[in-house]
């Protein structure tokens, strides 16, 4: 067996077992040129062994994977709190906004309890649940199709319900964040939705934990020049940071 072989063979175990692998890390684990690997990595994604991102590669089960919200709110965790209280400064009394699904935006909810005449529209349940009840904050659901895994309201009820308002801020949360392909996620109905929650406000804030850069999942929401603000924690990379400065994109890290 070459050389060649057996270092794509490497990489495959290494992405596998790791989830991912950057560029700069293979190269220096085999002693080749970033060349080298790059043009690896592309061999291997041709075959369908693995997915290219931004910087190095991904497993291909990890492009599509769904978890549940129980199993994302196990990710992280502080990082969100973190992030979720940040963005709730954004918040304003008298502002309308809208909160996208997720365990990222459930934290900002938890954090603008005490706003008055606040408008929120969001597609998730547990959020509405969260703020129901709050005497200075009207709660607005788009209704649509129960997604199970997420407690989110999809589909082309919840987008009509969208289209009939305006709103000053949108939060939020996307499964992956690439230089190449943008704002993504797993489930094909939600990214229709996120798509015109951006269109019907007038500030986009992708709050999302800096794991999830460099990440591509299936389905496409938007490109980053469609976004105003990130507000991530303080492991996003130096790569990264410096392509949203290159993009007029204000990058928050707490």
């Amino acid at each position: 067996m070459s050389i060649t072989v057996d270092r794509r063979n490497e990489t495959v175990r290494i992405v596998n077992t790791n989830g991912r692998a950057k560029v700069e890390e293979l190269s220096r684990h085999f002693n080749v040129s970033t060349v080298t690997i790059r043009n690896d990595l592309n061999y291997l994604e041709e075959r369908g062994l693995i997915h290219r991102a931004y910087g190095g590669a991904l497993t291909r089960n990890e492009v599509a994977f769904d978890p549940t919200l129980i199993e994302k709110a196990k990710l992280h965790a502080e990082e969100k709190k973190r992030i979720g209280a940040k963005a709730a400064e954004m918040v304003f009394d008298g502002d309308s906004i809208v909160l996208d699904s997720g365990t990222t935006t459930i934290e900002i909810a938890k954090a603008i309890k005490d706003r008055k005449d606040l408008t929120v529209m969001t597609n998730a349940i547990n959020i509405a649940t969260e703020l129901a009840g709050l005497p200075g904050v009207t709660v607005m659901l788009t209704g649509g199709t129960l997604r199970e895994k997420s407690f989110s309201l999809v589909g082309p009820n919840a987008e009509s319900a969208l289209k009939a308002f305006y709103f000053d801020k949108l939060f939020l949360g996307v499964d992956g964040l690439d230089a190449e392909s943008g704002l993504t996620t797993p489930n094909v109905l939600e990214a229709q939705l996120n798509r015109v929650m951006i269109e019907v406000s007038r500030e986009t804030v992708v709050v999302v934990d800096s794991s999830k850069f460099g990440r591509r999942s299936l389905s496409l929401i938007a490109p980053l020049d469609r976004i105003h603000s990130i507000i991530t924690d303080s492991g996003i990379s130096g790569v990264y940071r410096d392509l949203l400065a290159e993009k007029r994109i204000k990058a928050i890290m707490v």
